[in-house]
């Protein structure tokens, strides 16, 4: 049973490849074109412990809009596929992390009704030159690729790049939990999700 997914989506806006392995690695390689983006990425795989390679290019000089949305897209279709090849998972992932004056929140139901609640208000509406408002359009994108109730809370903070990476963190662990192997009846008293 496979636990990497490799996908590629291309479209007239973005070309995206990204490998996800889920066996412990945590090695990251990611290249998107926006800098902040590949800080965020990488944070959640280190801090998951997912091995996530990402080449990602589009046209980002129109707006970074359509890469961030189809970067969400293909890391959702890997976690699907992973889930559909892999066998069983713990279905549930919970995680809270702090980074100094900011708590962020991750709660994930491999449950095949893609839901996302995200609550991020976020003090500074940049990090550098990465507009926060886009992070809702990436996360919308991997809870429906991905089939799962995903629920996201940035619970405060003062500075919104705190606040974004302790999400990050926080949902890479939630993954590496919701994902990891499990007997088939641990997942639901329905017999199947």
């Amino acid at each position: 049973m496979s636990r990497t997914a490799t996908i590629t989506r291309t479209t007239n806006e973005t070309e995206i490849t990204i490998t996800v392995t889920l066996d412990g690695a945590a090695e990251a390689q990611v290249s998107t074109g926006l800098p902040f983006l590949d800080h965020m990425l990488t944070a959640l795989a280190f801090h998951g412990e997912i091995g996530l390679v990402v080449l990602a290019s589009g046209d980002v000089t129109v707006d970074p809009h359509h890469l961030v949305e189809d970067t969400g897209i293909v890391l959702g279709s890997c976690l699907d596929q992973i889930f559909r090849d892999g066998g069983p998972v713990k279905r549930f992932g919970h995680a809270v992390i702090p980074m100094d004056e900011a708590l962020s929140e991750a709660t994930i139901d491999i449950c095949g009704r893609p839901t996302l609640h995200y609550h991020g208000d976020f003090p500074q509406d940049y990090s550098g030159e990465f507009p926060m408002w886009l992070f809702r359009e990436f996360f919308v994108a991997l809870a429906m690729s991905a089939k799962i109730a995903l629920h996201l809370d940035c619970r405060h903070g003062e500075n919104a790049h705190h606040m974004i990476e302790a999400l990050f963190k926080a949902l890479g662990k939630a993954i590496s939990i919701a994902y990891a192997p499990a007997a088939e009846s641990e997942m639901s008293t329905k017999g199947s999700v």
